[in-house]
């Protein structure tokens, strides 16, 4: 045990952990570091996502960079919580694990993340999919935005230099390249791609938001998160990226994620007019 006046600092932002021996304290204090330290937390939803889940997190624990990465799982059939239990092992204290009852929607977990970061020290909070369709390499990039140039939101785009997208159906292109323009139409917000869901936020922005107020759950969502950003105030940039359509395992894209995300788009541009104040900045 340390004694009285012997300080141990530890330093989340800046990765470092230092002990300050002031005078009357012990001599000899040794201090085990139990953890890696990062202030960047990925959060990644699962469900039925075995297939591609170890492949994911070896890339990101593979990058320069300290990301922690915290999996949220529906109660995937495919076993893939399990996977990730086994996972923690490898990779302990930075791979985390929340298991839910059931398949409850992609915006609820990434709500549920959020509020699990905001209880801990993290800066910079990212959304990223399990399927490989977004390059883990890429948070490097999305890191930089907000932590060395400014920003409070970065988005990963397909939109914002082109259409970069591999693998997808022309039908698909065409249908998400063409809903962005209509929700930059409707909502006057100016983001290129509106649905991307490759993100990172500053811990601030976060912790501006109303988290329990949001209640789009697909598509709709990512709208609404950026949407909500964007009138409180914060700097959003987008980040050109290329987006690869999963190899392994079944897409979540169905008919009632589009509709809710068409349809929530008038309903989010009219309660933004009937009240503005939602959109205040908590002092």
């Amino acid at each position: 045990m340390l004694a009285k006046k012997c300080t141990f600092e530890w330093n989340l932002a800046e990765n470092t952990i230092r002990i300050v021996i002031n005078r009357g304290c012990k001599a000899g204090v040794t201090v085990k570091k139990m953890a890696e330290v990062s202030d960047s937390l990925v959060i990644i939803p699962t469900y039925n996502e075995r297939e591609n889940i170890e492949k994911v997190l070896q890339i990101v624990f593979s990058l320069p960079k300290e990301f922690h990465v915290l999996i949220v799982d529906d109660n995937s059939p495919d076993g893939t919580a399990g996977m990730v239990k086994e996972l923690m092992a490898t990779y302990p204290e930075k791979l985390f694990l929340e298991s839910r009852k059931g398949k409850l929607g992609l915006g609820t977990a990434y709500i549920h993340g959020f509020k699990w970061a905001l209880k801990r020290e993290y800066r910079f909070i990212f959304e990223m999919d399990a399927d490989l369709s977004h390059n883990p390499e890429d948070l490097l990039r999305l890191y930089r935005e907000c932590a060395e140039n400014g920003y409070d939101l970065a988005i990963g785009s397909r939109y914002v230099d082109g259409v970069n997208v591999v693998n997808w159906p022309m039908g698909r292109v065409l249908m998400s390249y063409f809903a962005s323009i209509y929700v930059r139409i409707i909502t006057g917000m100016p983001v290129h791609d509106t649905t991307a869901g490759f993100k990172c936020y500053r811990r601030e922005v976060l912790e501006a938001i109303d988290l329990d107020s949001i209640r789009f759950t697909g598509y709709a969502f990512q709208i609404e998160m950026k949407f909500t950003a964007w009138k409180m105030g914060f700097n959003l940039s987008e980040v050109s990226i290329v987006f690869t359509d999963r190899t392994e395992g079944e897409s979540k894209m169905s008919s009632g994620i589009f509709q809710e995300a068409v349809l929530g788009v008038i309903k989010l541009r009219w309660k933004s007019i009937m009240n503005p104040k939602r959109y205040q900045k908590p002092s």
